[in-house]
């Protein structure tokens, strides 16, 4: 017996049974990060669990737990945010949003970066697991 499924059993896994979220779930995701650029360190701690992880361009790099908030000041402060190419992807109560962000500070260049994020449904809320940013060219 192998330790792996066989194709046969690997398409009855859940995660092949992804969808949308509704629309109701994809607004309040959305605006859930949204706020994640553009909010204050308190409230956007309090959509975090406790122990989410971050993937940030180096520096800093890979961030886990409370070592996300150390520098959260300086790393964040976005005046405004857009975000294209929206696209979320529901399985079970997990949601992963991605998009290509295109973020501004005062007195600094246009970041620009593909972005995903997943959401846990729990407790009757939302809690982001992890964000990544992959810097664009």
């Amino acid at each position: 017996m192998t330790p792996y499924p066989t194709r046969s059993t690997a398409l009855d896994h859940a995660a092949h049974r992804s969808g949308l979220p509704s629309p109701l779930d994809q607004k309040i995701l959305w605006d859930l990060e949204q706020r994640f650029w553009t909010g204050d360190t308190e409230s956007v701690r309090a959509t975090m669990a406790n122990n989410a992880i971050m993937i940030v361009p180096y520096p800093p790099g890979i961030l886990e737990g409370d070592t996300i908030w150390h520098g959260a000041k300086r790393r964040g402060g976005w005046q405004s945010i857009i975000m294209a190419e929206r696209r979320a992807t529901e399985c079970g109560d997990v949601v992963i949003l991605s998009y290509r962000a295109t973020a501004e500070k005062p007195d600094q260049p246009l970041y620009r970066v593909l972005c995903a994020s997943t959401y846990l449904s729990d407790a009757g809320g939302w809690l982001r697991l992890s964000h990544q940013q992959t810097l664009m060219a």
